[in-house]
């Protein structure tokens, strides 16, 4: 749990440490949410940085006073209107879960009351309500009022709670009219009710309930599942560590507790505790949370390595040279998180526009309430205008516009096997001018086969085999899966000498199988290639040749693309490998041996020349590059930390669903537009019906609910689309 602490400045002018506190805060769905936060802790005394992160609903502080306690931050946001209390994520990850649950089990009530209560509504919106027989209409009013009172007070209560905390925080948000229209609605249909009126609309309030809150429990699902990356990559960390003492005895100490140039064993298997230098051993090492590629890197004495990657083969003595906090694992994470932010200030069109238009409602209904009443109508008549202008511009297609067309493009793009995980993950996506992909598992299958094996007898074949089927190397795997038609030949002093290769004897002659060195081959033979020599006696040293595939439909996606995006290739891998991969495909750029940062540093330098960046990935290494382009996609094999980080997950072994999800995007953004100025017309017609009094409360939901129906049938259009 993170409370607060200080942190010792150290020099002169100090005049007291620093002190830190990282906060959930609970009810933060908004941009406006986020400036009243920041502000209000800024007008604590001390407090030199408040700093909201939307997507995790998490606020840290920084404070140098003597005086003020982390007891005094919290109450500050409770004078704000917000919840708060000190962070943990699995505090985070229950208290989004409960939430989530609560808006599933309020848009159910919603639901079901809105299809009941329209039952009712049918006859009276079909104009027959002045043939029905009085008794039989009143039946029906209390009828629908048993069903949307109690739907209403339960399914209200996320915007009612909102709404309350904005007027706590002296501010207007778009829950302040939609719960004000709903309980005057309610309200007056109940008043109707009981002296026996005609002006009964329980419909509009329950129906507003209901596709508001689909939005809102979409958001935090979404939300859900992209807070967690940064968590889930710390995981990767080794817990402790086997320090070795200067007696040659060893200890096991905690990770945070290892210092530059102390000593530590990694056994066969072992995760590497922190960066550091191999001082004794050679093996392989699974560094593809660094580099991104399958193949693993052979490590000697001299060789960096880094905290998290995996010792695959023999046991390693490492000095440390980085402490944890700062090693490239803890980088990444901070790289993550940064982006992660960077992204959180990301301001949904529809909060923009509802910061001049939810006062604006407000004051349109006042004035029409006072404008009546000095006109000498009654109170009653009045209100009844009052409550007409609140239904009647009541922001549900507003407020529908962007969600209704994220549910609809959600909901087509997981029919072409697209999962979007991103709130506003589509509208970024159709900004998009450049695209970037990494090269191993995405462009490629990630797969390793057998490229060529010219010149090998069947015997040297079988001698392969029967070598490789010794090692658990992902070389010798596919050497054995290769040739795993030829007969394994008994081999005696078989002899794996970790980072060189095999070796065995075969009929009373050596046999050796793999790298240049240890075999006597061609030094940069097979540049483009990886592979493994062989070598039987004195013969002549045979190459074989392993290579990764490209995707069948790389080329056309690149192709097609190329119209009208520019493309990029990044990978972790050898010049020569990258360049003879990317020889037939059309990329504007390609460049190889890319490291994490780098691929951030090639990021952050698209972003500042103007361009909006999609990142298609799939390496552990991918994450925080993922993070910081403006949208990302990730193929469903891709790393758990990849799909984490990514916007958009898209199935199946092709890069098609890229193209998809790209048009899917542009039309759906041309929709959301189409909504937005549908909603502008509808209440530059209505409102002024509204104020001049030709519209009754009745007139107003049936107008209000066809407003929502016609931007939910237009985004439905989406649908409709015909596939090229």
């Amino acid at each position: 749990m993170a409370l607060a602490h200080p942190v010792d400045i150290q020099g002169e002018g100090a005049k007291a440490p620093i002190h830190e506190l990282d906060l959930i805060v609970n009810g933060m769905h908004c941009a406006g949410c986020m400036r009243k936060i920041e502000r209000g802790l800024g007008e604590l005394e001390g407090v030199s940085k408040a700093r909201c992160n939307l997507s995790t609903r998490r606020v840290h502080v920084e404070w140098e006073s003597k005086t003020l306690t982390d007891r005094d931050i919290l109450t500050k946001m409770k004078d704000i209107g917000f919840e708060a209390t000190p962070f943990d994520p699995k505090l985070l990850a229950t208290a989004d879960e409960n939430q989530a649950r609560r808006l599933l089990r309020a848009m159910a009530v919603a639901g079901f009351a809105a299809a009941n209560v329209m039952l009712f509504s049918v006859s009276v919106w079909s104009g027959q309500a002045s043939d029905m027989d009085p008794e039989t209409l009143h039946l029906f009013h209390w009828l629908s009022a048993l069903i949307a009172i109690p739907a209403v007070a339960y399914a209200g209560q996320p915007f009612f709670a909102s709404a309350v905390r904005a007027l706590k925080g002296r501010s207007l948000n778009m829950d302040v009219p939609i719960s004000l229209a709903v309980l005057l609605a309610t309200g007056m249909s109940l008043f109707e009710t009981i002296r026996g009126g005609h002006d009964v609309y329980f419909d509009a309030s329950v129906s507003l309930l209901f596709f508001l809150l689909i939005g809102r429990y979409l958001d935090i699902r979404m939300r859900n599942r992209a807070c967690s990356a940064a968590q889930n990559l710390m995981s990767l960390r080794a817990v402790t560590a086997q320090r070795i003492l200067a007696d040659g005895s060893y200890e096991t100490v905690g990770v945070c507790d290892l210092l530059p140039g102390d000593l530590v064993a990694v056994p066969a298997g072992g995760r590497m505790p922190a960066d550091g230098e191999v001082v004794k051993g050679i093996s392989h090492m699974d560094a593809s949370l660094v580099t991104g590629e399958s193949l693993p890197e052979r490590v000697v004495p001299g060789t960096l390595v880094f905290a998290g990657t995996i010792n695959q083969e023999a046991p390693l003595e490492v000095r440390v040279t980085k402490s944890d906090e700062d090693s490239l694992l803890a980088e990444i994470v901070r790289l993550m998180e940064a982006a992660e932010q960077g992204r959180a200030g990301y301001v949904q069109m529809a909060d923009r526009i509802a910061r001049i238009y939810a006062p604006a409602v407000h004051i349109l209904a006042a004035g029409t309430f006072l404008g009546w009443l000095a006109f000498g109508a009654t109170v009653h008549g009045a209100l009844m205008s009052a409550i007409a202008v609140l239904i009647i511009t009541c922001p549900c297609a507003l407020g529908l516009a962007v969600p209704v067309v994220q549910v609809v493009a959600s909901g087509k793009l997981l029919r072409l096997g697209v999962l979007v995980k991103s709130a506003d993950g589509l509208e970024r996506l159709a900004d998009i001018d450049q695209v970037v992909f990494d090269k191993t598992g995405t462009i490629t299958t990630g797969d390793l086969k057998l490229r060529a094996a010219t010149g090998l007898s069947e015997e040297e074949r079988a001698l392969a085999r029967s070598l490789a089927l010794k090692s658990s190397h992902p070389l010798s795997k596919v050497v054995a899966e290769s040739f795993k038609d030829c007969q394994a030949l008994p081999l005696e002093s078989l002899v794996e000498m970790p980072g060189m290769g095999l070796s065995g004897r075969y009929q009373g002659e050596e046999v050796r199988m793999g790298n240049a060195e240890w075999v006597g081959g061609v030094e940069g033979h097979g540049a483009d290639t990886s592979g493994l020599w062989i070598r039987k006696g004195s013969n002549t040293p045979k190459w074989i040749a392993v290579t990764d595939t490209i995707k069948e439909d790389a080329a056309a996606v690149l192709d097609y693309l190329a119209h009208d995006y520019r493309t990029h290739l990044l990978s972790g891998d050898r010049e020569a490998v990258v360049a003879a991969q990317a020889l037939h495909l059309k990329f504007d750029e390609v460049h190889a041996q890319q490291r994490p940062n780098d691929k951030i540093a090639y990021l952050e330098r698209l972003k500042k020349e103007g361009a909006k960046v999609l990142m298609v990935g799939d390496g552990l290494n991918d994450a925080p590059a993922l993070r910081a382009a403006h949208v990302s996609m990730s193929p469903a094999e891709a790393a758990d930390i990849s799909q984490t980080a990514a916007d958009f997950i898209f199935q199946g072994k092709n890069l098609g669903p890229v193209v998809k999800a790209i048009r899917t995007a542009t039309f759906a953004r041309r929709l959301i537009l189409e909504n937005f100025g549908f909603a502008f017309l509808y209440n530059a017609v209505a409102i002024p019906l509204a104020i001049a009094g030709f519209v009754t409360p009745l007139f107003a939901a049936i107008a209000m609910s066809s407003s929502s129906l016609i931007v939910t049938a237009n985004a439905m259009r989406l649908n409709w689309e015909r596939r090229k």
